[in-house]
């Protein structure tokens, strides 16, 4: 008996010893787990990076600017909403968009316009307010559509709630744009909304009031 004991106290000093020897590890940071993986609570509380990322885009474009600043106007003229998706080697239009049919001019959520004084598009007032933004394209124009039906998806267009429709032409680029692209530039009769994809280009007149 005093001999299993004394094995037993023999056993237990050598354990404790070699734990006392082994290399201090640091703390792993908060989520991660002592190899670097992501703990799984963590990872499965956070959505993927979206692959067609939204953006804004301004007029006057630098209006963000002048507002950190302060020395912006308190509202802007327009400001645009909307989701960026990539050509990534498709054929896009009269392939992966259809001519004749409704494009919502971007992916996900309908692209948003909105107007913080009237304007003119063709010689049509077009009032203050916010507007869901979709193209019909065809192979030598697009038509951009102007609705009202703001919260809804992007693909399901409730025509019934268009407010106005323009036709503008669309022009070649030499090179592709690799992401759908809109912007604001200055004209001689006030500004163009240009949208851009692949090797097209569409400019919509916007006249100053």
């Amino acid at each position: 008996m005093k001999f299993f004991f004394g094995l037993c106290i023999l056993i237990f000093s050598s354990c404790t010893e070699a734990e006392e020897k082994k290399p201090a590890t640091s703390a792993a940071p908060e989520g991660i787990t002592s190899n670097g993986t992501p703990r799984t609570a963590l990872a499965s509380s956070f959505m993927s990076p979206d692959i067609s990322p939204a953006d804004i885009v301004y007029f006057p474009v630098d209006y963000p600017l002048l507002k950190m600043s302060k020395k912006a106007p308190v509202l802007p003229v327009a400001r645009i909403i909307y989701s960026r998706p990539h050509k990534g080697g498709r054929k896009l239009f009269g392939s992966l968009i259809p001519y004749g049919e409704a494009w919502r001019l971007g992916a996900n959520e309908g692209t948003e316009i909105e107007f913080f004084r009237p304007v003119k598009i063709q010689d049509k007032t077009v009032g203050t307010g916010r507007y869901t933004l979709y193209c019909v394209p065809a192979e030598t124009h697009w038509t951009i559509v102007f609705n009202t039906n703001i919260y809804s998806w992007g693909l399901k267009q409730d025509s019934t709630k268009d407010v106005h429709r323009f036709t503008i032409p669309i022009q070649k680029t030499e090179g592709s744009y690799e992401y759908f692209t809109m912007a604001f530039e200055k004209a001689k009769y006030g500004v163009s909304l240009t949208m851009s994809w692949d090797d097209v280009t569409a400019r919509l007149p916007i006249t100053l009031q």
